[in-house]
């Protein structure tokens, strides 16, 4: 685990440091499929959250009862779609589903960055498998 120490006001604080990473999924269907369960709240809705609401460029996400805003930072259609949690306080950090077309074999891949802190890395990344299983699975794959 990273922590950085700084001094303010003679008192220190600490600050846990979240690592960017990236997984990559194959994920055999046209971009536009992909981009759209990616994007919209409908979409999202089949296999990441429970339910998603979109105001504006806030997405709430529910899951069990619980939800978690985040803002639409940057998109480009079929190509990638970038969000920030609205409850970090790392203005740095962010979510993003990247699509990039394999020129060798014609398939889809996923790319997600993220950022974790190291401790919790194991965890994310089987959570990020667990989600990307699903949306397989509605995708029929």
């Amino acid at each position: 685990m990273n922590v950085i120490y700084c001094k303010t006001t003679k008192l220190r604080e600490r600050i846990m440091v979240k690592n960017k990473y990236q997984l990559e999924y194959i994920i055999n269907t046209s971009e536009k499929i992909l981009y759209n369960r990616l994007s919209t709240a409908s979409g999202l809705t089949e296999w990441f959250a429970d339910d998603v609401d979109v105001q504006d460029d806030i997405f709430t996400f529910i899951w069990n009862g619980s939800e978690q805003k985040a803002k639409l930072i940057s998109k480009k259609n079929l190509s990638y779609i970038k969000f920030h949690w609205l409850d970090d306080e790392d203005e740095n950090t962010y979510f993003e589903f990247r699509l990039n077309k394999l020129e060798l074999t014609g398939g889809l891949a996923l790319l997600i960055t993220d950022f974790i802190e190291d401790d919790e890395k194991e965890d994310a990344i089987n959570l990020w498998d667990a989600q990307i299983s699903e949306l397989k699975h509605i995708l029929g794959l």
